[in-house]
Formats: C-alpha cells, sequence, structure tokens
C-alpha cells in the first residue's frame, strides 16, 4: 500500500509508511493545550492516527465560564497517514519543530483557527517503556514544546480573539501504547493495575521549566526528568536534569492536588524550588483520554462527528473517566540568590489504582 508520505525520505524500515513495524497498538499522536493568562480560558486538541487499526482520530475542547465544549471525530484512515485531516479538524505543520496550525471547521456551532508558535526547540523526554509480564504495554517517544498562540475560536455564535500573551504546550508522541478496544486476554498472573503520572510544562517571562514523573504501584519511580529551557534556545541550550521530584498534597476526596512543589537539584547551581497552586481543571476526557465513548483508536465509521458539553461543576471527579485532568496553575519559581519568580502552566494528573506513598489501596479510594 503506497501512500503519500512515501514520496518523502523518511522510511525507517523496508516497509511503505502504511506499515508500522508489527504491534496492533502503534500510535502516532499530536497534542495541544493553550490559555489565557488569567486562566478565563483554556483549549485542548488531540489528533491520533493508529496505523494497524486503520483509524484516525481527533479531538477539540474549549473551557469557559464552568462549560467544556468538544467536538469529537473518528475516521477510517484508509492507510493515508500524510492527511492530517479527520472531519473538521486539521493539522498543518507550517515550520517543523515549530510553527503549526489547528483549523476547526464550524461544527455544531464550534470553530477555531489556531497557530501555535515555539518558544525554543522542542525537548525530547527519555523513552517511555513498560511490561505487565512478558508483554510490551508501553514504549513511546516524546517530544515536547512550550510556545504562544495566536487566533480564534468561536462557541455558539460567539467568536473571539485568543487572549493576548495566550500560551501553552504542544506535544508530539509516537510508539506503542494500548489504543481501541481493550485485549481480551489479560497477562497471568494478575498484577495491581495502578499508574501515577505528573505533568507540568511552565511558562515564565524568559524561559520554559519542563518536569514528568511517571511510578509505579509501589511508589517506584520508572520516567522523571526536569528541563530548563531559555526562549529562542536550540538543542544545544537544553539543559535536563534528573534529580527532580514532586511532593503533591491532595484535595479530601479526590485524587487531585490541592497544592504541589517540584524541587529541581541541578550539580553546580542552587536548588530551584517551584510552588504550583491549581487555579481551574480541565477534563481529559474532553479530547478523548479514557473518554467511556470517545476513547482514542475506537472505531466509530467511515466517518461520525459529535459534539459534548461537560458541566464542570457537575462532574464526578472519582469516577474513572474524570480522573485525568489537566489543572491551570498559577507557579512562583524560588532559588536562591535570584529573586522569585512567577508564571503560569499546567499540571496534569492521573493517579488510578493503588498507590502505597499516598495509601491508596484500591481503584478509586479518594484522599482523606
Amino acid at each position: 500500500m503506497l501512500s503519500k508520505a512515501d514520496d518523502f525520505p523518511i522510511h525507517q524500515t523496508p516497509e511503505p509508511i502504511a506499515y508500522a513495524g508489527t504491534d496492533r497498538n502503534f500510535y502516532d499522536r499530536y497534542f495541544f493545550n493553550g490559555y489565557a493568562p488569567d486562566g478565563s480560558g483554556f483549549f485542548a486538541i488531540a489528533f491520533g492516527v493508529y496505523p494497524h487499526l486503520n483509524i484516525a482520530d481527533a479531538h477539540f475542547s474549549v473551557s469557559l465560564a464552568g462549560v467544556q465544549h468538544c467536538i469529537h471525530a473518528s475516521a477510517i484512515l484508509h492507510m493515508e497517514r500524510f492527511d492530517l485531516k479527520v472531519g473538521p479538524i486539521r493539522i498543518e505543520v507550517i515550520e517543523p519543530l515549530q510553527k503549526l496550525k489547528i483549523t476547526l471547521e464550524k461544527t455544531e456551532g464550534i470553530a477555531a483557527e489556531l497557530i501555535f508558535d515555539g518558544r525554543a526547540f522542542p525537548i525530547q523526554e527519555p523513552r517511555f517503556t513498560k511490561r505487565s509480564g512478558p508483554r510490551l504495554m508501553l514504549d513511546y517517544t516524546r517530544m515536547t514544546q512550550n510556545g504562544r498562540y495566536t487566533g480564534w475560536i468561536e462557541v455558539d455564535g460567539k467568536r473571539a480573539p485568543v487572549a493576548p500573551g495566550s500560551l501553552g504546550t504542544r506535544d508530539r508522541s509516537w510508539g506503542i501504547r494500548p489504543i481501541g478496544t481493550a485485549e481480551t486476554q489479560p497477562t497471568v498472573p494478575a498484577t495491581p493495575r495502578g499508574v501515577l503520572w505528573y505533568w507540568a510544562p511552565l511558562n515564565f517571562p524568559s524561559y520554559s521549566v519542563y518536569f514528568h514523573v511517571n511510578a509505579e504501584v509501589t511508589g517506584h519511580i520508572s520516567n522523571t526528568r526536569a528541563a530548563i529551557v531559555p526562549d529562542g534556545a536550540d538543542v544545544s541550550g537544553i539543559e535536563e536534569i534528573a534529580d527532580a521530584k514532586i511532593d503533591v498534597v491532595l484535595k479530601s476526596g479526590t485524587r487531585h492536588a490541592k497544592s504541589a512543589t517540584i524541587t529541581i537539584n541541578s550539580r553546580d547551581k542552587p536548588s530551584i524550588r517551584i510552588e504550583v497552586e491549581p487555579v481551574a481543571r480541565f477534563q481529559m476526557r474532553g479530547i478523548g483520554y479514557l473518554h467511556p465513548q470517545w476513547s482514542h483508536g475506537s472505531y466509530k465509521g467511515e466517518l461520525v462527528v459529535e459534539r459534548e458539553d461537560i458541566q464542570l461543576a457537575e462532574v464526578d471527579v472519582m469516577k474513572m473517566e474524570n480522573m485525568h485532568i489537566q489543572a491551570f496553575s498559577h507557579v512562583r519559581l524560588i532559588q536562591d540568590g535570584k529573586p522569585d519568580e512567577t508564571g503560569i502552566g499546567v499540571l496534569e494528573q492521573m493517579v488510578m489504582g493503588p498507590y502505597a506513598p499516598f495509601n491508596f489501596t484500591g481503584m478509586f479510594d479518594p484522599a482523606p
């Protein structure tokens, strides 16, 4: 099966680009989020291609005044990975690793046209791998980049430009993770299911700070890294730091953060402490993550598009589909010998299943 991508020198195997190795769970995804400087508006986009399922899907969600307005779209890929369009949602790469455009054609009252422009060269996070017994469950690479947005969003006849100074983050990830219909035969013997994931891409006036941590149910950290990237930096200007951690205070009755402190220890500089104050919640189900009907890679038909509105005040945050969130946050960076700096960013959170450091023993028990 030849496709448009085969006319570009990007092959990694002797196969046509339509074939991505042998694992049915191979995926290739774009993710974007953006927010006004005061947090009054928050939007996010996910666009995924699943070559061995022959499916592509895309999601757009904007949160305004306590409501997340979402457009979900799913289509048969027809083995053509170079068409970055699913129904009304389209991604255009204007300048690779720097500038991209997202378009949502008017659909059930929602439309958008957004330009993302990177603040510096993207970081490459450490490769994520995880097995369940003998079975490979995760094996992917991700790059992350903070940036600035211009453009507009329209909801139900009200079109407004994105607020001046709007910031956000985009990532590109590709590899293997569970997608589509769950596998019918789990590995044996059964092991406790659970995950802890925190991701904090943060924006300060002249630079970006990135932090993430992935941990097992025992508290063992399987993947973590921090990075500091000045505006305009190329790859040589990225400072990566392995010695970093997060301490989280949970909201009673939930598994979401009331506050958090990120500590970054550099060898030759005073430690950095970043205080994170979550302000507003964005439900990741609005762009397909853990969505009970629109999970990534689900087969819906030749092309299906649907609007969904999520009333945030009515969400049960302890239901599985609502536990994965991003929180727009105010942040303060403290380092000896320097004035404190304030910024804004996101704290993405997903804590599911047993987790020993929090004394969670069940799948959904909340913090006391």
